[in-house]
């Protein structure tokens, strides 16, 4: 039998203070009923002698300090999973938002996961297929990564999230795969257009979609990406999927970790988030991965839209440091009409070595992708050189590669957001721009395969 306690302190925003608590444990699951009946659940955050402080999920609101009862529950917060949330539809904590039936769990999984041993860690080294070409052969995603994307105010991060679930696959593959989608602390208009377009594209069937939107209370959306990562771990490790986690928008994660550190009156850090934010953010990123001798494997994409454009501001800083790269969307591509407006040279994909080449997509892939990179950071200096000096300064060759860049923009990262290319006719628009340039120009790719590959274009 569970004890109730009466002795609700004090109440600051979402936070609690229950006195003359005994055997409470850190992160322990609670239960507040209030006195005209409902029921309210929450966490603990803290444990000082016999006082808890408590973070309530719904928001503290209403709550009667005299006459509401809290019961402490003897275990963290759980997710009950099992194969049939697949095609289903989540709100933050874990509960059925889209009038289907109640899960029925194989089993509970604690939220917080646990940490991979970085003994049994495998070594992501296998392509995944996004169907865009910016990605595939210029930053390339391996399962097992996390390769989250930079994106700022007003830029499309949701049309190229909701492309990257529906066109995502791993090549030369019989194995089941999966996305589990987490949107935290989105608009009712957002989460609108992921639901339609994964149900309209048929992507629902093989997706797990968690919903948090911007009116639900900030410390849902603290949970929001545990749920989510916990059901891909158990589609993972348990049933042996190759799992991709989409989670938009990790921003909104941070701010609410803020608001939450805000009202436990913690020493604020840089530009007011919490000193522990690094680590948090490692807790969820580090969950991406392979084990060894287990099939699944999960890998991560999280979105983030930076403040003001500041690469240097926290949160995308912390991210850089935490994941293998990242990819950035630009403000000048998306103005000139250019979708997905991806910004290739400063993007990067630290593991993208290691998922390509012969047996993986094509023994040309990372020649191709090391030409195209040199010709087009040359084809943007030959412009930049042109606004200045006047195109007359421009050499023959440097004309080429001003004409290179325009291309490269206008048919290679200009696909659109329907358009699934395969990784071979990626590679082959990449030798259709290249045979613009003379051959003696491309230094970095080998005579005898420009001369297999060059005439097919």
């Amino acid at each position: 039998m569970l004890k109730e306690y009466r002795t609700i302190g004090e109440v600051v925003g979402p936070l609690m203070l229950v006195d003359k608590v005994t055997g409470v444990k850190y992160e322990e699951l609670i239960e507040v009923r209030m006195s005209n009946g409902e029921l309210r659940r929450g966490q603990v955050l803290e444990i000082q002698e016999d006082k808890a402080l408590v973070q309530v999920f719904e928001g503290t609101s209403g709550i009667n300090l005299k006459d509401s009862k809290v019961r402490f529950l003897g275990h963290p917060l759980e997710l009950g999973v099992s194969l049939d949330m697949m095609g289903r539809i989540f709100d933050g904590l874990g509960r059925p938002k889209d009038n289907g039936p109640a899960i029925l769990p194989e089993k509970k999984m604690d939220v917080n996961g646990e940490v991979i041993n970085p003994v049994a860690r495998d070594y992501p080294d296998e392509f995944i297929q996004t169907g865009i070409s910016t990605i595939d052969q210029l930053n390339t995603l391996v399962r097992g990564q996390k390769l989250p994307v930079f994106s700022g105010s007003g830029l499309p991060h949701k049309e190229l999230a909701a492309q990257i679930a529906r066109q995502a696959t791993v090549l030369n593959s019989n194995e089941d795969f999966a996305v589990v989608f987490a949107a935290i602390g989105i608009t009712f208009e957002e989460a609108e257009f992921f639901m339609e377009d994964f149900r309209k594209t048929g992507a629902i069937d093989r997706s797990v979609l968690f919903m948090n939107l911007a009116n639900d209370p900030a410390i849902e959306r603290i949970a929001t990406p545990k749920m989510a990562l916990t059901c891909a771990e158990y589609l993972a490790y348990e049933k042996g999927m190759h799992v991709l986690v989409i989670m938009t928008d990790m921003t909104n994660y941070c701010e609410a970790l803020r608001e939450v550190s805000a009202a436990r009156r913690e020493v604020p850090g840089r530009r007011g988030y919490p000193g522990y934010l690094y680590t948090n953010l490692a807790t969820l990123y580090e969950r991406a991965g392979r084990i060894r001798g287990l099939k699944g494997s999960v890998t991560q994409i999280p979105i983030l839209t930076m403040p003001e454009d500041d690469k240097t501001h926290p949160i995308p800083d912390l991210t850089g440091y935490i994941t293998e790269g990242q990819i950035i969307l630009s403000r000048e591509l998306f103005k000139r009409g250019i979708e997905p407006p991806i910004d290739v040279l400063p993007s990067l994909s630290r593991l993208k070595d290691k998922g390509i080449g012969k047996g993986k997509t094509r023994e040309d892939h990372a020649p191709t992708m090391n030409q195209i990179f040199s010709a087009y950071a040359q084809g943007k200096q030959a412009k930049e050189l042109a606004v200045i000096l006047g195109e007359s300064a421009l050499s023959e060759t440097d004309k080429i590669y001003a004409k290179f860049a325009d291309r490269f923009e206008s048919e290679y990262v200009n696909q659109g957001f329907e358009t699934n290319r395969s990784i071979e006719q990626t590679l082959d628009l990449g030798w259709e721009l290249l045979s613009m340039l003379p051959t003696s120009e491309l230094k970095r790719i080998k005579e005898d395969m420009i001369e297999k590959y060059m005439k097919k274009v």
